[in-house]
């Protein structure tokens, strides 16, 4: 009685994806903003397989299942979502615009994918407006070395966000090296005709174009800033190491 109860409700499928192991731990990251793609091999074969039955499921929390051009998957809040959201900040947004950069540069290819929190530091101050960065960590910046320790502190955090949000991971036991994934496209620029996609990328981050990428979750918590203090206290004791 109770099987053909449920199936009155619930199509088969749909109690089939909710009932298998994977189903618990991917929903509760989709529902956090991560983004799933191909090297997370398990969840995204499982997403491809249930993605209609899915879609579905998610639309009565008025979200969306989006799988991207690129491959990826992740959940998009509609404006009456049931499901806790925030937007990130200019910072995030602005080191998201970098990593897709990186990842359509060829030394993306020459270094094997592989770039160091380093390049990436340099790079948000070749692209960006220097000024206009300092100011986001101290409006009367001068420009010290203080000031650009805080940018860089400030720029590490937005770092360790997206890593949450699965668009980098860093090495095994290193926190200075990460690989991109190519989820950060959420943050590339549309193509106009005649241009390339890292020329366009490269207009975007100069000119400050705005982008509305939102993210699923609330505001980091508790837990997620004591994550943040430990990934920080890991690349101060390994810079104490090279010393």
């Amino acid at each position: 009685m109770s099987s053909i109860h449920t199936e009155q409700f619930m199509p088969a499928k749909l109690a089939q994806a909710l009932a298998n192991s994977l189903f618990p731990e991917l929903d509760s990251q989709l529902r956090a903003g991560r983004h799933i793609g191909i090297d997370s091999l398990d969840n995204h074969a499982f997403l491809m397989d249930f993605q209609d039955e899915l879609s579905d499921f998610y639309a009565r929390y008025n979200v969306e299942l989006i799988r991207a051009p690129e491959g990826f998957f992740y959940l998009r809040p509609r404006s009456t979502t049931l499901i806790p959201r925030s937007v990130l900040s200019e910072m995030d947004m602005l080191v998201g615009k970098i990593l897709c950069y990186l990842y359509l540069s060829p030394e993306r290819l020459a270094n094997q994918g592989i770039f160091t929190v380093q390049e990436l530091f340099d790079e948000l101050r070749t692209l960006a407006d220097e000024a206009k960065l300092l100011r986001l960590v101290n409006q009367r910046s001068t420009g010290s070395d203080l000031d650009l320790q805080k940018l860089q502190e400030k720029m590490r955090t937005s770092l360790n966000r997206l890593r949450r949000l699965g668009m980098i991971s860093f090495l095994l036991n290193d926190m200075q090296r990460f690989s991109i994934t190519e989820s950060v496209f959420r943050f590339g620029a549309d193509v106009r005709s005649g241009d390339s996609p890292i020329e366009a990328q490269i207009r975007m981050i100069r000119d400050g174009e705005a982008m509305a990428l939102e993210n699923s979750s609330e505001s980091p918590n508790e837990d997620e800033e004591n994550e943040d203090e430990q990934l920080q206290s890991s690349e101060d004791d390994a810079e104490e190491e090279n010393k």
